[in-house]
C-alpha cells in the first residue's frame, strides 16, 4: 500500500479509436495542467488543510480547491500538473506546498488560489544522480554525504544501492506528505524511503534518504511535528523519530508490525494509528507504547488536534472517533452522513472538515 489505502483507487481510462484515426498524442501528466470540472469538489480527495480561514483540499487529476465560507462554496484552483494529489501543507495563510504521484511538489504564495510546480520525479532523478555521482567520486568524503554521525557500520554499500536504484527506476515514485515549519523550512516524504528537505522555500531540495534508520526502504506515509519532537510513520510498524543532535531520524521500537499510516498528539503524548482500527500511544517520546481499543476494524487515515486539544480520527468507513483524554480512549462521533475518509483537518473547537473518495463533508463534534 502507498499511501492511507486510498491512493489505490485510480481511475484508469481507454480511448477506442478506429482503425483509420491517428494514434492518440502522449501527454505527460507533469507537463498537461488540471482540467477545471465542477465535479471535481465530488470526487476522490486526499488531503486537506487549513490556510487562515480558507480551507484547501487536494485530491486526483491535480485538482486542488479551497473555501472562503467554511466549506459552502468552493472553487477550483490553476494547478500546472494533472498528477494525483495526496497531501497539502500550508504553514502560513498565503504560502504552501501539495505533494503527490509522480514525485510531483506544487507550491502556492496567494492561499491556494494559483500553484507552480517546483519539483517533480523527474528532478529529483536527476538530484539522486548528482548525489550518486558525488558520493562515489568522493571516497574522502563519504562520512560527510553518505553517512552522517550517527548512522550504523557498513551502511554505505546498502545506500550506495538505494541511489542507483531510485536513479535507474525513474520519476515514478510519489511523495505521500508534506510538513513545513514555516515559509522556508520543510520536508517531503513517500515511498521506499523518499525523503528530502529544503531550506529555502522549495527552491532546492536535499535527499535526506541517508538520514533514516530505515534499511528495508519502507514507505514512509506521514511527517508531522507532536510537541517540540518530530515523526515519521510508515509500513510495518514504523515510527521514526528525528534526533536533531545528529540529524538522522531513528526508529522507535513499536509492538506492531502493520502499517501505521498517521501520527497525531500534542506534548507530552504521541498517538500512531493505521490499519484495522489500531490504535498505540506513547507518554514517553515513543520509547514505550500502549495499545488504544478504538472498537473500528477499519483503517484509520487521518487525525487532527482540534484548537482545545481534542484529538480526532477518522476511518475508511466514516467513522470519526474524538478523543478528550489526550488519547488515553476514544469515543465514536455521530454524523448524519459518512464518507470513505482520506484526511481530516478542524475548522474550529467544534467544526472538522473531512475529505474522501466522494468529495469533503463539514461534520460537527457537537
Amino acid at each position: 500500500m502507498i499511501r492511507r489505502i486510498v491512493t489505490a483507487i485510480c481511475a484508469v481510462s481507454l480511448l477506442v479509436l478506429p482503425a483509420t484515426a491517428a494514434s492518440p498524442v502522449f501527454q505527460d501528466v507533469l507537463d498537461t495542467p488540471a482540467l477545471e470540472s465542477p465535479l471535481a469538489i465530488k470526487n476522490l480527495l486526499n488531503g486537506v488543510a487549513v490556510a487562515g480561514k480558507r480551507l484547501i483540499c487536494v485530491g486526483q487529476r491535480g485538482h486542488i480547491l479551497y473555501s472562503d465560507d467554511q466549506g459552502k462554496k468552493w472553487t477550483q484552483a490553476n494547478v500546472p500538473v494533472s498528477s494525483d494529489l495526496v497531501a497539502v501543507s500550508f504553514p502560513s495563510p498565503q504560502k504552501g506546498w501539495a505533494v503527490g504521484h509522480d514525485g510531483v511538489v506544487l507550491h502556492s504564495t496567494n492561499g491556494g488560489s494559483s500553484w507552480t510546480k517546483q519539483f517533480d520525479g523527474r528532478a529529483a532523478a536527476q538530484v539522486m544522480a548528482s548525489y550518486h555521482k558525488g558520493w562515489k567520486n568522493c571516497s574522502s568524503c563519504h562520512d560527510k554525504i553518505a553517512t552522517p554521525k550517527g548512522a550504523p557500520a557498513g551502511a554505505e554499500g546498502a545506500l550506495m544501492a538505494d541511489l542507483k536504484s531510485f536513479t535507474e527506476q525513474g520519476p515514478d515514485k510519489p511523495f505521500l506528505d508534506v510538513w513545513f515549519e514555516n515559509d522556508t523550512t520543510g520536508f517531503i516524504v513517500g515511498a521506499f524511503n523518499l525523503i528530502f528537505r529544503t531550506v529555502d522555500g522549495g527552491k532546492t531540495w536535499e535527499p535526506w534518504f541517508d538520514r533514516t534508520e530505515n534499511s528495508k526502504r519502507l514507505h514512509l506515509y506521514t511527517i508531522r511535528p507532536v510537541g517540540e519532537e518530530l515523526y515519521i510513520s510508515g509500513e510495518q510498524g514504523l515510527i521514526l523519530k528525528l534526533d536533531r543532535k545528529t540529524g538522522r531520524f531513528m526508529a522507535q521500537k513499536t509492538p506492531y508490525n502493520g502499517s501505521f499510516f498517521g501520527i497525531t498528539g500534542k506534548k507530552g503524548v504521541v498517538v500512531a494509528f493505521g490499519l484495522r482500527g489500531n490504535v498505540f500511544r506513547s507518554t514517553n517520546g515513543g520509547t514505550a507504547w500502549l495499545k488504544v481499543e478504538t472498537g473500528v476494524q477499519a483503517g484509520l487515515t487521518g487525525s487532527a488536534v482540534t484548537e482545545d486539544g481534542k484529538i480526532v480520527l477518522v476511518s475508511q468507513n466514516g467513522d470519526v472517533l474524538v478523543s478528550s483524554d489526550d488519547g488515553a480512549s476514544f469515543k465514536p462521533v455521530k454524523t448524519e452522513q459518512s464518507i470513505f475518509a482520506t484526511s481530516v483537518a478542524a475548522i474550529n473547537r467544534e467544526t472538522l472538515l473531512i475529505a474522501g473518495l466522494r468529495g469533503v463533508l463539514v461534520q460537527s463534534l457537537k
